[in-house]
């Protein structure tokens, strides 16, 4: 009889931070290098649920939930101050809390702001990167953006407004479903888990809060890039090329940048993952245990 390994156990955590309860998921020997997985919109650490377990063999995985968002705390705008600075701060208090001095990096959407916030303060801590529909370049914000940029612009509550349609349920399933050939290869799991928190009393005005939030991150692109230039953290990229909210063209101005670099387009959407996962998920683990060195 074949004698398999057993699958790893994925704890489901929480952590008080701020006055908050984070929600994260945990797997992986605890002294294994570490991997940490930042989510995008509108989605939580739900879009890890299957590389958690692929991974957690010979790395510490963590996915935390931001304020707002999965299982995390999500008090009203009155309330608390939804920002991509305040994200990046609680997650870098997380890693202090579970003793975590390196980490290898994923970021994928709105997770790519909050990973620049950590990379921003203590590039030093970064052991690799893998980036994922996630956006650092000018060259990225395409025409799905003008009209957030008409609301950066002005902070009108017509140009809100007008941006209300981005967490409704046809929205939200979109995300998942444009460029993929197949759709019977995502699960509708993702956006009814998505959309049930999106439809929470008040959250809309979290998103767009969020949303408005996101000007901020442009400004520090610079910065990003030329830590990239003088960190060169070893990076994959595993883009979803047909992605209408960043296409790819926000995926090859890494290549400027970063000198160890490997890099894939997959035709398919935003949530590449979901599609093409049983292809990226192997590029990550091959990387990171060239890059990193996985627990034996």
């Amino acid at each position: 009889m074949t004698t398999q390994a057993k699958p790893p156990v994925v704890f489901y955590r929480n952590e008080t931070i701020d006055g908050l309860t984070i929600a994260y998921r945990e797997a992986g020997p605890a002294d294994a290098p570490v991997v940490l997985l930042l989510h995008g919109f509108p989605t939580s650490s739900h879009m890890f649920r299957n590389l958690i377990p692929y991974l957690a063999n010979r790395y510490r995985v963590i996915a935390p939930d931001y304020p707002g968002y999965g299982e995390s705390d999500a008090p009203a705008i009155q309330d608390y101050h939804y920002s991509f600075e305040g994200f990046g701060n609680i997650v870098r208090t997380l890693l202090e809390r579970l003793k975590v001095e390196q980490y290898a990096m994923y970021v994928m959407d709105y997770g790519a702001p909050v990973g620049w916030q950590l990379f921003l303060k203590n590039p030093e801590k970064l052991t690799a990167l893998i980036v994922q529909n996630g956006n650092a370049y000018d060259e990225g914000l395409k025409a799905f953006w003008d009209p957030i940029k008409t609301y950066w612009a002005d902070g009108a509550a017509s140009s809100r407004d007008a941006l209300r349609w981005l967490v409704k349920a046809e929205t939200t399933i979109f995300q998942y479903t444009d460029g993929v050939d197949d759709t019977t290869r995502i699960s509708p799991d993702n956006w009814v888990h998505d959309q049930r928190l999106l439809d929470r009393p008040g959250n809309e005005d979290v998103q767009m809060d969020v949303m408005y939030d996101y000007r901020k991150n442009v400004p520090l692109y610079p910065e990003v890039q030329r830590l990239f230039r003088e960190y060169q953290p070893p990076t994959l990229i595993t883009w979803g090329e047909r992605d209408t909210i960043f296409p790819a063209d926000g995926a090859h101005p890494y290549k400027r940048d970063l000198k160890d670099l490997e890099f894939h387009l997959f035709p398919t959407g935003h949530f590449a993952l979901e599609d093409k996962g049983d292809e990226i998920m192997p590029l990550i683990g091959d990387f990171l245990d060239r890059k990193v060195g996985a627990k034996a």
